[in-house]
């Protein structure tokens, strides 16, 4: 029986698959990245990287819900000076790796892209994350500003030729106005969604539970948010539209690609099944084969349905 062929080219980048692993998770070490490539991932994102070392908040940092997980990491990572080891780590791994980077204006943006472009294997792609809910000074702080994430992007494409994706915030009025500015900027791609807002408190004691006291809700609670951003920016945008957001299953994944995703990343799933690259991308094949269609085909399909 023949295969479907689910490769896709993405901003001049060839992924075997239209699975990639999203920024945060296992994503701190080149070994785990390298990982998550042989579990089937068709790319891999790596942890949010700074100009400084950062420790993050203080524990708890996690919290599994009945619908997902709350966390605030905060942006922990060793600086982009000792990521370069792990990044060149990570691109033996056979696919493209993009590097999540953070910052507080264009110029950090642009230092850390060009000290990482420096490491013996670049990055394929460089994903920039304005849209982080619980990091002082930084993502959502910058990412609601659509004149700073202009800014931003600019910087950032005017550092690197490698294709420049914007990660954006759910937790603004209007994502599609932010999306804009990134396009405007320059952007290859967006991303979204970043976790949206969320806190839990210990009834028994009365204090919040995360040592943030809030933190970023992701898992299935959220993917009907991120349905929805993806459908519009989709819809407004003339560049790539990547899905993140509550994506556990091959259906999950096809849900996102009909809303507008060239792309799906899969980020809380990772925690309780390491297999789920595999698992989607069998799922994901028997439907193609199934229904005859292609990877290209199901991107958009919902726009064209009702006539969009």
């Amino acid at each position: 029986m023949s295969t479907t062929d689910l490769s896709i080219q993405l901003n001049g980048l060839e992924l075997e698959n239209p699975t990639i692993l999203a920024a945060g998770i296992l994503g701190t070490t080149g070994a785990s990245l390298k990982r998550m490539a042989g579990e089937g991932a068709g790319a891999v994102v790596t942890k949010s990287i700074g100009s400084e070392p950062k420790e993050g908040h203080p524990n708890p940092t996690m919290l599994k819900l009945d619908c997902g997980f709350l966390n605030a990491m905060g942006l922990p990572n060793p600086s982009y000076r000792d990521f370069r080891e792990e990044l060149s780590v990570a691109s033996e791994g056979g696919v493209p790796v993009i590097a999540s980077v953070f910052g507080a204006h264009p110029e950090e943006f642009a230092e850390i892209i060009s000290g990482l472009d420096g490491a013996s294997a670049s990055a394929s792609a460089y994903e920039l994350n304005v849209s982080c809910p619980h990091a002082s000074g930084y993502g959502t702080v910058v990412g609601t500003d659509p004149v700073l994430v202009e800014e931003i992007t600019r910087a950032a494409k005017q550092t690197t030729d490698a294709p420049v994706w914007v990660k954006l915030t759910p937790n603004v009025t209007d994502i599609v106005e932010i999306g804009e500015a990134a396009s405007r900027g320059g952007a290859d791609a967006v991303v979204a969604i970043n976790t949206v807002r969320g806190m839990a408190i210990d009834i028994h004691s009365g204090y919040p539970i995360l040592g943030n006291l809030y933190g970023g809700l992701s898992g299935p609670a959220v993917r009907p948010v991120a349905v929805k951003c993806v459908y519009d920016l989709y819809k407004a945008l003339d560049i790539p539209v990547i899905g993140v957001g509550g994506i556990g299953s091959w259906q999950d994944a096809v849900e996102m690609m009909m809303a507008g995703a060239s792309a799906v990343q899969v980020g809380s799933a990772v925690y309780d099944n390491v297999n789920i690259f595999s698992e989607i991308t069998s799922g994901l094949s028997a439907y193609l084969k199934s229904s005859e269609y292609g990877p290209d085909d199901i991107t958009g399909l919902a726009h064209r349905k009702v006539g969009l």
